[in-house]
């Protein structure tokens, strides 16, 4: 609990602060992040329950559905911030959990369309094989039309 601050430094991305820290008792070094806690909304499940946001959760059901893709954690882990800052922004108390299940989704079929049907088979929990088709032949239907264009 006690320690000094021996170096400070802003990380690459600006968002956090590096901190070189020592324990006044063993003399041990260690590094601590510091990152502003901005307020995010709750939000609301679909089952009307309210919970608070958690990064944490986004980014281990973006980690299941890129699981063997060619994908970096650090990739997903932008995703994650764009997806947090865009809620930030928006400053709203609640909001509901399919709108950043929408976010998500729009956000990996740019990024990587195996990711996305994998994540659109859990997030919209088809019920057969039909709905899945489905979804797969629109999203082959909207890769032709964008290399049309």
């Amino acid at each position: 609990m006690d320690d000094r601050v021996i170096d400070s430094r802003l990380s690459k991305d600006g968002d956090m602060i590096r901190r070189r820290r020592e324990c006044f008792h063993c003399h041990r070094r260690f590094t601590t992040y510091e990152r502003v806690e901005e307020t995010l909304p709750l939000v609301i499940k679909k089952d009307g329950r309210r919970e608070t946001f958690d990064r944490g959760k986004i980014l281990s059901g973006l980690l299941k559905a890129c699981e063997k893709r060619p994908i970096s954690v650090e990739v997903l882990e932008k995703l994650v911030e764009r997806i947090e800052q865009r809620l930030q922004d928006a400053g709203e108390r609640e909001v509901h959990s399919r709108q950043i299940g929408e976010q998500i989704m729009q956000e990996l079929q740019n990024l990587d369309e195996v990711a996305y049907v994998r994540f659109a088979s859990v997030y919209r929990s088809f019920k057969d094989v039909n709905e899945f088709m489905n979804e797969v032949k629109e999203l082959l239907e909207r890769g032709q039309k964008s290399k049309k264009e």
